[in-house]
């Protein structure tokens, strides 16, 4: 007999003829039941195989057959705290308004980068400019995409214009003034959303924001954010005053924690207004970045923070892909860069400071600053025609008496001589009798008049 399932079955129904229909019907279905049983344990067994399988490989469907497609897996671009070994690209974005005179020092400072320029794509937005801003940039960028040595040259570059109505002026005094600070801030918010959304790729791992005026800052700027591993984190900014205005001061006052009487403050403002820091009009109280710096500090050390200031900011891309952005409107009552901190805070991102890593701005002089110099500068015109006229005078006062010197040196003993009183005989003066009237008879018997003062 054969011995296939179908005879093991038969035997079933063979021994279980004596039994009721009903304990028949019972056991071929627990026969069946088991049967399935195994299939599905097998089926899961493999499924989970494959996705063992999966998880523990990258999955990375094959387009080869599709001609101008590509494909990107975003959790290989999340950022790490070592990119530059793992050859993560950094999109920096730099927006420039009439910033000719300061591009061949920045450009200076892009050379001496020690990041791979070739993982960094240059984006620049130039927007509202009076000068040759345009001009300028090309002609940089030129000159360093030819430099000789090819470990200068950057990755990809990308230059946008577009204005976006500013009608602030570019003056310390106008971009600083309290009333300007408000609708400054948003439109500047516009033009960083506009920049990074239409220069974001999908392989960019870091984005870095940097301002143009930055005079002083360390070639490896980007290793010394990257290694901290946060997903948003901003360095210390100072700027150098003139002697006359205590050599140095804190310029970035846009970093901050949050305080109790930012709060409040934030609670008693119109739904549309924007809190800005430094300013005597808006009394927080928040701890400031800046103040806290200790030039003899550790520069790894790291502080939290809500809002952060614009002039460099290293974020990881994901920020941005995940919603991230700066807000061109009152986002609990701050807009753009400040804003922009609190928001990724909101989303559960880290937002980072180093008080004690500190790059410099240059120096603005303020109109109060510029009217001070103008009367330094005045004050130095007089002070040097008023030596010219003192040297012109001592001049002639030596010359008017040197034909005189010698024969006064020998004639002042004889006219001083009468002054000594040493050498003076003492004489004798009779004074008795200088009372006595002389009289005659007759005028000696009148009366005197009574005199009584």
């Amino acid at each position: 007999m054969s011995s296939s399932p179908y005879d093991d079955d038969s035997k079933t129904l063979k021994y279980s003829r004596s039994r009721s229909p009903a304990v028949v019907v019972f056991s071929v279905f627990k026969s069946k039941v088991l049967y399935f049983v195994v299939l599905f344990l097998i089926g899961i067994a493999f499924i989970g195989a494959q996705m063992l399988a999966f998880t523990s490989s990258a999955y990375t469907p094959d387009f080869s057959k599709l001609s101008n497609v590509q494909f990107f897996d975003l959790a290989h671009y999340d950022g790490s705290a070592n990119g530059w070994q793992y050859e993560e690209r950094v999109l920096f974005c730099v927006p420039l308004r009439d910033a000719a005179a300061h591009l061949p020092m920045f450009f200076g400072h892009m050379k001496n980068l020690t990041y791979p320029h070739n993982l960094i794509d240059l984006a620049f937005l130039v927007s509202d400019s009076s000068d040759d801003t345009m001009g300028a940039l090309k002609k940089h960028l030129k000159e360093i995409q030819n430099d000789p040595d090819t470990t200068k040259r950057f990755g990809e570059i990308e230059i946008f214009e577009k204005d976006f109505g500013q009608v602030i002026g570019q003056g310390f005094s106008d971009r600083h003034g309290f009333a300007a600070q408000g609708p400054r801030r948003k439109l500047m918010a516009r033009a960083r959303n506009w920049l990074w959304t239409v220069a974001i790729k999908p392989y960019h791992s870091h984005v870095y924001w940097r301002d143009a005026d930055v005079e002083t800052v360390p070639p490896t700027i980007l290793e010394d954010l990257m290694h901290h591993d946060k997903d948003v984190i901003v360095p210390n900014v100072w700027r150098p005053l003139p002697d006359w205005l205590g050599n140095q001061q804190p310029y970035d006052l846009n970093s901050w924690q949050e305080s109790d009487g930012g709060l409040q403050l934030a609670d008693t403002l119109d739904e549309d207004a924007c809190i800005v820091e430094g300013y005597v009009e808006y009394q927080t109280w928040r701890p400031h970045l800046a103040y806290l710096r200790d030039p003899y500090g550790d520069p790894e050390v790291e502080m939290e923070l809500d809002g952060i200031g614009g002039v460099s900011i290293l974020t990881k891309a994901k920020v941005f892909r995940t919603g991230g952005h700066f807000p061109a409107f009152s986002f609990e009552k701050h807009a753009e860069t400040e804003a922009f901190g609190k928001l990724s805070k909101r989303m559960g991102y880290s937002v980072i400071g180093l008080p004690h890593y500190v790059i410099w701005h240059i120096y603005e002089p303020s109109s109060d600053d510029l009217k001070h110099m103008e009367w330094m500068a005045l004050e130095e015109i007089r002070q040097k025609e008023e030596a010219k006229i003192k040297k012109v005078y001592d001049k002639v006062w030596n010359k008017a008496f040197e034909d005189v010197q010698e024969h006064w040196n020998l004639e002042k003993s004889k006219f001083l001589k009468n002054t000594d009183m040493s050498n003076l005989r003492h004489i004798q003066v009779d004074w008795s009798g200088v009372d006595d009237w002389n009289l005659d008879d007759k005028q000696q018997n009148k009366k005197l008049a009574d005199f009584n003062p």
